[in-house]
């Protein structure tokens, strides 16, 4: 039986973000790490997607996430700078399997799985703590912020991931 497309997206991305405003929002170790695993919905979205419809979605996520934290925004742009950037990043990692439409995120190897999430995640969350400082005078904050911040959510990402997603061979 094949699984309904819509559906399944549908319960990750009211799951994800869910679990962000409910439990990630909450999370505040030391004033750097904060995760932000709602991204994910935005990365493993599928590739063969309308990229139109991808960018309204991606856009639409970040305005959930907005709404719920009154963040004014900076989800939004983030979201939407990293799906903008998601076809350079999976040409990047995956070469000519991209190419083709060949990719299937459970089936590659760990290393470029690894290296396609913590991309994007560094992307938005560059863009997302630099608007919400806002003031290029705490660039080092806004650097070791998204350091340690991407690690973390970088880390979440790729589990749930694995956990998460079925080997289709």
């Amino acid at each position: 039986m094949k699984k309904n497309s819509v559906l399944v997206n549908s319960v990750r991305f009211i799951t994800l973000v869910l679990a962000q405003v409910f439990v990630f929002n909450n999370i505040d170790f030391m004033g750097y790490l904060n995760p932000y695993p709602y991204v994910l919905f935005i990365l493993v979205f599928p590739f063969n997607a309308n990229r139109s419809l991808y960018l309204c979605i991606a856009f639409l996520t970040g305005l959930t996430l907005d709404m719920f934290g009154n963040s004014g925004g900076m989800h939004a742009a983030a979201c939407l700078t990293i799906a903008y950037f998601r076809p350079i990043a999976l040409r990047l990692t995956f070469g000519v399997s991209y190419e083709y439409n060949a990719i299937k995120l459970p089936n590659v190897s760990f290393y470029e799985r690894l290296v396609y999430i913590s991309s994007l995640v560094f992307v938005h969350h560059l863009v997302l703590f630099s608007l919400e400082v806002f003031n290029i005078s705490s660039i080092l904050y806004i650097l070791k912020k998204t350091l340690f911040t991407g690690i973390f959510t970088s880390i979440l990402c790729l589990i749930f991931n694995i956990l998460f997603s079925s080997r289709q061979e």
